[in-house]
């Protein structure tokens, strides 16, 4: 990993449940190293806690505004959280 350690909060909008779009944003989390976890909001969101160097952050931010290719994300909020350490990539229940 390069750089300093960051956690950020991502939160996708639009259509991003029932998509698949929670194990995609897992896969590719995972496949670039972040640490965290993503989960379904009863607002029909998607919210990814991640921890891991910017540039794989952004890596992941960057990916979350396509989505797979059944979502249609209107937006993703970032904001910085409180540092996290994770032991991998999980699926969380929603909230």
């Amino acid at each position: 990993m390069t750089g300093s350690t960051e956690t950020w909060r991502l939160v996708a909008h639009g259509r991003v449940q029932g998509v698949g779009y929670r194990g995609h944003c897992a896969d590719r989390a995972r496949a670039l190293g972040l640490g965290g976890w993503v989960r379904n909001r009863m607002d029909g969101t998607v919210e990814v806690i991640a921890t891991g160097s910017r540039e794989h952050l952004e890596a992941l931010r960057v990916w979350m505004e396509q989505g797979p290719p059944a979502a249609q994300v209107s937006r993703v909020d970032v904001t910085a959280a409180p540092p996290e350490t994770f032991d991998g990539f999980e699926w969380r229940p929603t909230a």
